[in-house]
């Protein structure tokens, strides 16, 4: 009769980093909050810290006589978030947020609707490549490029030119609002940029979701006697809604805190981004800047929230 000898547990290992490594494996629970406490740590003194000392300089003022933060609890500052010049900047930023999203949804779905159900083989590679392509490219580049691009001497003012359009440019440009000197210095410049530069962020979110609507629904609906307007409606629309809430998302907060694209190709009125800059850096009113970015951080929580009812997690 044969002796069977288990060998399946080791003997200890000798040393530091043998009895080390013993230890963490005979406690888990060890390891893992070891491993959890540096990105804990981060989030929690740095983003988190930031955040608290951000919503903290909000409640406090400033002395109109000496220039000087007076450390004292009050919402004076954010009642001058409701006097007509400060209320407009942010009424005009979410403006700007909620059409880009818009459009940049509408924009959005046909291609990556194409990508979903018809794009194969390396057709999908080009697709990703066309989509991904410029997030690699400096954002400062493609801000100026678009700069050249819509300025009154630029390509689309020479091509419309070719075109005999000259007269529609000029006249959107005569447009008290969207319009002024040239697109490089209009809210339709702008609105343009933003949409080109988010437009990614809104089409990959839209077309993970389309890929996951089985293609049998679509033609039990024709086969039900649906058109394809209530085939959209009805069916593809409502299954795609989480793809498109997750891409607003990005687009609405991206746009709703920048303060570059503005900066550089928009008019001499300010968004949130710029009221901000010009709030701490030059005029030195750093209660006044922290209230007005606590406005973007309260708009997406209450954004946030309502995309998570809608499933909108589940297309990220």
């Amino acid at each position: 009769m044969s002796i069977v000898t288990d060998t399946s547990i080791l003997a200890g290992r000798t040393g530091p980093s043998g009895r080390l490594s013993d230890f963490f494996w005979r406690n888990p629970r060890i390891l893992l909050l070891l491993m959890l406490t540096p990105p804990l740590l981060w989030l929690g003194v740095i983003y988190l810290g930031s955040l608290f000392a951000l919503l903290l300089q909000s409640f406090f003022s400033i002395d109109d006589f000496s220039g000087l933060i007076n450390y004292e609890f009050t919402l004076a500052t954010y009642k001058q978030l409701l006097i007509p010049s400060n209320f407009d900047i942010i009424l005009r930023t979410v403006l700007m947020a909620a059409l880009v999203t818009l459009a940049s949804a509408v924009i959005a779905f046909p291609i990556a609707y194409y990508a979903a159900r018809y794009a194969k083989g390396k057709w999908k590679v080009i697709f990703y490549l066309g989509v991904m392509l410029p997030l690699w490219s400096s954002y400062l580049v493609k801000i100026y490029a678009w700069k050249l691009i819509l300025a009154k001497e630029g390509i689309l003012t020479w091509f419309l030119a070719k075109l005999n359009l000259l007269w529609l440019l000029e006249a959107w440009l005569s447009l008290p609002v969207v319009g002024g000197s040239s697109l490089s210095i209009s809210y339709t410049g702008t609105f343009i940029v933003f949409i080109y530069v988010w437009m990614p962020f809104m089409i990959l979110p839209i077309q993970a979701s389309l890929e996951r609507v089985p293609g049998n629904l679509i033609e039990a609906s024709a086969d039900l006697g649906g058109n394809p307007a209530q085939t959209f409606r009805f069916v593809l629309f409502p299954l795609a809604l989480p793809g498109i809430i997750a891409g607003s998302i990005f687009t609405f907060s991206l746009t709703l805190g920048d303060y570059i694209i503005p900066q550089i190709i928009g008019s001499s009125r300010l968004f949130i981004g710029q009221a901000v800059y010009a709030q701490q850096g030059t005029a030195g009113n750093i209660p006044l800047a922290a209230a007005f970015t606590v406005v973007p951080i309260v708009i997406m929580g209450l954004y946030l929230w309502m995309a998570k009812r809608q499933g909108a997690f589940d297309a990220l």
